[in-house]
């Protein structure tokens, strides 16, 4: 039963008895320290004061700090810890930006700001707008949830929230009809069925029926008319049979009960009449009673005592005891032919269900190990179901497009933001601000040259967050930029953007395409000192027949440039030529004491090991060894079909190695940088190299004062061409920077023969 609530306390002079309202305030609930509630009830009615008069009329009591006490009052019947009340009274002077959460964090404690920061958040969801872009209200409604989860990192988040949209709910009784229906529809779709599944009776008895009177008013006092014009004849018969019951529950020896009518509430009543589509007449449980006893036989003495009584209505009989829905309800429902030949609904339950019922998670409170009997185990049942599944369309009978929208897993791996309009795009958790556009619309993702998060501007690889807001800024024409293909630069995660990029530049014409191939191809070999070897072999390498062609998939973005990179240092980082060795990187620098060969040959000893041609294995993949006559062991992947051949012809030679912990392999490169002179040039290119956790063997920085161009000569260790480019890509993204390039290394070359 929805407990009726008191109106707050006032003092002589019109303000709220705050002294007297905590005392009510404690019969529900023992504050650890009265002095610091009363702080915060003190400071929140200082700034509500301090601040002007709400403009909306139909705000009733024309103060957000008696509605903060009025959350704080149903948190109380919840059961709920200090904490979480300082959190309620509070949570509308920061939302209304008269105090900061950093303010509340140090007077009143961590705890209370992470709360309310946690409802704050929360409150993007009322930001809901009709769909656009092709999405349907489904899928909003679905992602709309999934972010309410992700959201929730303390369920006490969630009970505040459904305390401040109840109080919002009964605020708009007098406001204009758009905003009433508003808000009705999000409780109804959001916060009513998320206080069904954490159990909380109470609250989602009240949310249903005032959204339905609000959005089925028609319907809404039909029924309530129906219900009022039998009112008297259904009390008088209800105390009839209570009064019957009592009296048959002592003769059976169970002295400890509680037997009252239940009030069937309109909304119920009404699902009811659609879902089985019957007239009210039909509606067994119009009349209904509620028997509480202390234990669990009790509850089944008592149902044979009432099936004695009366004959009971065929397939009206539900056992939640034994199969307790899904939300932790347990109870037995009966319907009965009882006095008058009129059909009655009993209920009958523990005092602990009737609790639990109520409640919810509220009746396990327990935080931060304060259950030190270890009773909550519903409670934790419910927390992981917060985390887990969203199963809720069987509470929205057959209102909206909920239906079957509700019972998908949240991803660990997904995000949910906001569009400007308020609509919810769900993305992998590393999405950028271009993978969010191209998510919206693939023209606003070609378009894209800068984004807003919240309304600040953020560079286009910044990663993003749940519950930001994302505005695209847009050219009115142009196209992608191919720096957004290089993995390197971190502008694009997904494969649907990505993808979409690649068929942008393979739609432009194959000229256009292979003098942009070319030119990225060519400025990248030469800021990185690669030339004079054999294109054709480089082409074919990367299974392109000509270089034209390779250029050509290079300007479309079918080919990185990294992957030419890291083949091109596989073609020729084996050669004996030592002409093609110094062109692509100096001799290597090992540091540490593992083994070259960074292999591990388990119960055999110190052997010599090789990698084999065939499959040619490198870190990561499943590898066994093979002992060859004279030449060591040989590294085959466990896959390779000649190591499958050899395990059936030669068992005994096949042996179990593994991966060793082997000293990554670092190259001594130059670089030179050329930047337009400016503060701080030094300072941003060495936060690049530690970004990368580049090592720096030296550095020489000198300034031309006749044209103000610096020259910064660095001597970095990298372990390939791949990451070195990657640095030449970070590098050159920095203000100022003119041209990277890498310098010719100074070991001596072969003399001609």
């Amino acid at each position: 039963m929805v407990k009726v609530r008191e109106d707050q306390p006032l003092a002589a002079n019109g303000s709220v008895d705050i002294g007297v309202w905590l005392a009510r305030l404690q019969d529900d609930v023992a504050l650890r320290d009265v002095d610091e509630m009363r702080s915060a009830c003190e400071l929140a009615e200082r700034l509500a004061n301090e601040a002007e008069k709400p403009h909306k009329a139909w705000l009733e009591d024309g103060s957000s700090f008696r509605t903060g006490l009025e959350m704080a009052d149903i948190l109380s019947e919840l059961k709920l810890d200090q904490e979480a009340l300082e959190a309620a009274v509070l949570y509308r002077a920061v939302r209304e930006g008269r105090i900061t959460l950093e303010a509340i964090e140090k007077r009143f404690g961590a705890g209370v700001a992470r709360l309310i920061e946690g409802v704050l958040n929360m409150a993007a969801i009322s930001q809901q707008q009709a769909p656009s872009h092709g999405m349907t209200q489904h899928n909003q409604q679905d992602n709309l949830r999934k972010m309410l989860v992700t959201m929730i990192d303390d369920v006490r988040v969630a009970l505040i929230k459904i305390a401040e949209r109840t109080c919002a709910l009964r605020q708009v009784r007098e406001a204009p009809r758009d905003k009433r229906l508003r808000v009705a529809r999000e409780v109804f779709d959001i916060y009513a069925p998320l206080a069904h599944r954490l159990g909380i009776g109470q609250l989602k008895w009240e949310l249903e029926d005032l959204s339905f009177r609000y959005l089925h008013e028609d319907d809404y006092k039909s029924i309530a008319k129906l219900l009022a014009e039998k009112r008297l004849d259904r009390d008088h018969y209800i105390q009839d049979v209570v009064s019957r019951l009592e009296h048959l529950l002592e003769e059976h020896g169970i002295s400890r009960y509680q037997v009252d009518g239940r009030a069937k509430h309109i909304y119920s009543i009404w699902r009811k009449m659609k879902r089985k589509r019957i007239d009210f007449s039909q509606v067994y449980d119009v009349r209904a009673v509620r028997i509480l006893v202390p234990e669990v036989t009790d509850c089944y003495t008592a149902l044979g005592i009432v099936h004695s009584q009366w004959r009971h209505v065929p397939n009206e009989f539900d056992d939640y005891i034994a199969n307790p829905k899904k939300n932790g309800y347990q109870s037995l429902h009966t319907a009965l032919i009882g006095p008058e030949n009129k059909v009655l609904e009993i209920q009958i339950r523990t005092f602990g269900m009737h609790e639990e019922a109520e409640l919810g998670v509220c009746a396990h409170w327990r935080y931060k190990g304060h259950d030190i009997n270890a009773k909550s185990r519903g409670y934790e049942e419910k927390i992981a179901w917060l985390r887990q599944v969203l199963e809720w369309q069987d509470e929205v009978g057959d209102l909206g497009d909920l239906k079957e929208g509700l019972s998908s897993d949240v991803a660990p791996d997904r995000i949910y933001v906001f569009t400007p309009d308020g609509h919810v795009i769900d993305l992998p958790r590393i999405a950028t601000p271009i993978d969010f556009a191209y998510r919206v619309h693939t023209e606003i993702g070609h378009r894209c040259r800068g984004a807003k998060i919240n309304g600040r501007i953020v560079p286009l690889t910044y990663k993003l967050k749940t519950g930001q807001q994302i505005e695209i800024l847009t050219a009115t024409k142009g196209g992608p930029s191919r720096d957004w293909l290089n993995p390197s630069l971190g502008f694009v995660k997904t494969s649907r953007a990505r993808s979409k990029i690649q068929a942008w530049f393979k739609h432009q014409a194959r000229d256009q395409n292979l003098e942009e191939g070319r030119s990225l191809f060519e400025r990248e070999f030469r800021r990185l000192d690669l030339e004079g070897f054999d294109l054709a072999t480089l082409a074919k390498s990367v299974n392109y027949p000509s270089p034209d062609d390779m250029y050509a998939a290079i300007g479309a973005g079918d080919l990185r440039i990294g992957q030419v990179l890291h083949q091109a240092q596989q073609l020729f980082g084996d050669t004996e030529d030592e002409d093609q060795l110094d062109r692509l990187l100096t001799k290597p620098r090992r540091t540490g004491k593992t083994r070259d060969d960074g292999i591990t040959v388990l119960g055999v000893g110190n052997l010599k090991t090789a990698m084999a041609n065939c499959c040619h294995p490198v870190p990561g993949d499943q590898i066994v060894g093979y002992i060859t006559q004279g030449r060591g062991v040989t590294i085959h992947r466990q896959d390779c079909p000649n190591i499958l051949q050899l395990r059936a012809e030669e068992p005994r030679r096949i042996v179990d190695v593994e991966w060793g912990t082997q000293a990554r392999t670092q190259y001594p490169v130059d670089i030179e940088i050329e930047a337009w002179d400016r503060s701080g040039l030094l300072r941003d290119v060495t936060n690049v190299l530690s970004h990368e956790r580049v090592n720096v063997l030296a550095v020489n920085t000198a300034t031309n004062t006749s044209d103000n161009i610096a020259r910064l000569k660095i001597t970095l260790e990298v372990d390939g061409l791949e990451s070195l480019g990657r640095i030449f890509s970070r590098i050159q993204q920095l203000p100022n920077i003119i041209d990277v390039k890498r310098l010719r290394s100074g070991v001596k070359k072969k003399a001609a023969s």
